[in-house]
């Protein structure tokens, strides 16, 4: 069955590579990001029905004006994977400058409810429907120098549990903690020492099938992709 996908962050990295495989699998990808060469890029290279464009998720009207287009173009989505993030260049909290500090939230956090505030009435009222909201090992636990990262993704963690209790039967919401994966993102905190880690060509075959079968009887769920 062919599922309308909708994806932040499809730049690079996990969501990238998610367009890539949802597709082939034969699903329709809505998705964006705010780097608009690579969104040009990923629009050349898979036409309609997939769509995607040049978005800012922590820009509220941006983000309304993003879903009514999705909306008209591909109709609601079964799957909302919230995938969209940044993490601060590791140092003390202290030291992360402020502009820095807030983007995170701004991305990490505001987004992510962004997202949702859009696109979850016509799930809502339509009662299908999966809530994906990737969080991460640092969402669970925590480590020096990334506190402003763990911060908002302890705040999905939050965010998750409280937004599944507001759904109607048939949806559902999730965190999701995709693992230690070979990105850019990783690299920022890890350095060389991130090629140790599963490359995202691994990983994205073990999390395209996953998310696909995630169902309204995981609402609320703390999940990880087992790789």
């Amino acid at each position: 069955m062919t599922k309308h996908i909708l994806i932040t962050g499809v730049s690079r990295g996990l969501g990238r590579a998610m367009v890539a495989d949802f597709i082939v699998a034969g699903h329709t990808v809505s998705g964006c990001a705010r780097n608009p060469e690579a969104v040009s890029a990923l629009a050349a290279q898979h036409g309609a029905p997939h769509q995607f464009l040049a978005v800012d998720i922590s820009d509220h009207q941006a983000v309304a004006t993003w879903s009514q287009e999705v909306l008209l173009a591909n109709g609601i989505p079964d799957l909302v994977v919230n995938n969209a993030g940044w993490v601060n260049t590791p140092a003390p909290l202290w030291l992360v400058p402020e502009a820095e500090c807030r983007g995170v939230v701004e991305v990490n956090l505001l987004g992510t409810i962004n997202v949702i505030r859009h696109f979850a009435p016509a799930m809502v009222q339509r009662q299908t429907g999966i809530f994906v909201n990737f969080s991460s090992g640092w969402g669970r636990s925590t480590s020096p120098d990334v506190a402003p990262y763990c911060a908002t993704k302890w705040a999905i963690e939050g965010l998750t549990q409280a937004f599944s209790q507001e759904l109607p039967a048939g949806m559902a919401a999730v965190s999701l903690n995709p693992g230690i994966v070979h990105t850019d993102m990783l690299e920022t905190c890890y350095g060389e020492r991130a090629a140790a880690y599963t490359p995202i060509s691994q990983w994205v075959k073990a999390a395209v099938p996953y998310l696909l079968a995630i169902q309204p009887k995981d609402n609320g769920r703390a999940l990880t992709v087992p790789v």
